[in-house]
């Protein structure tokens, strides 16, 4: 019996499914969706996603990719378990209701113009609390006397090294 054919989604299968980076954003980009999405248009998202560049400026070997492993494994896994709905003739693909059973092993969905957003705050806040940190060492020595203009230049240059890398690390573990 096929897992579409039941009526839950065992945890193991569940896991599989969103074992893969391409089906949860595949997931994520039908439920954003207002109808059916077309293979093509997902690839493109995906490939886009994946390479971090507009869609405008991918390659077609970069689509090609991404559509090849779609087509073939990712979307035949998700039609299967009965949570995507897959017109091979038209390459159409939208989601069932049965996508509600995976509401409880995904964070909340957050859109794909959140993400910078937040790393631009943190990146703004690094730089507001260095000025801030860098006027009242120049402005008010008195105060401030207790740090060294070099123990600020050590702190502040980990700081942004740690975070630059940490926001680089789970960009690519995306």
């Amino acid at each position: 019996m096929s897992t579409k054919e039941q009526n839950t989604l065992t945890q193991d299968t569940v896991y599989d499914l969103l074992s893969n980076g391409r089906r949860r954003f595949v997931i994520s980009r039908l439920r954003r969706a207002e109808g059916p999405v077309s293979v093509n248009d997902l690839s493109e998202a995906v490939a886009a996603w994946e390479n971090d560049v507009p869609e405008s400026e991918l390659t077609d070997k970069q689509i090609k990719r991404v559509y090849v492993s779609l087509y073939q494994i990712h979307i035949p896994k998700l039609d299967e378990a009965g949570l995507v709905d897959y017109d091979k003739d038209s390459g159409l693909v939208e989601l069932t209701p049965a996508v509600s059973e995976l509401d409880s092993y995904l964070p909340e969905q957050e859109s794909d113009e959140d993400r910078p957003r937040r790393w631009l705050l943190l990146y703004t806040a690094i730089a507001f609390v260095s000025l801030s940190l860098y006027g009242g060492v120049l402005l008010f020595p008195d105060t401030f006397g207790w740090i060294s203009v070099t123990a600020l230049n050590i702190a502040l240059f980990s700081v942004i090294v740690i975070t630059t890398a940490t926001h680089y690390l789970l960009e690519q573990w995306r």
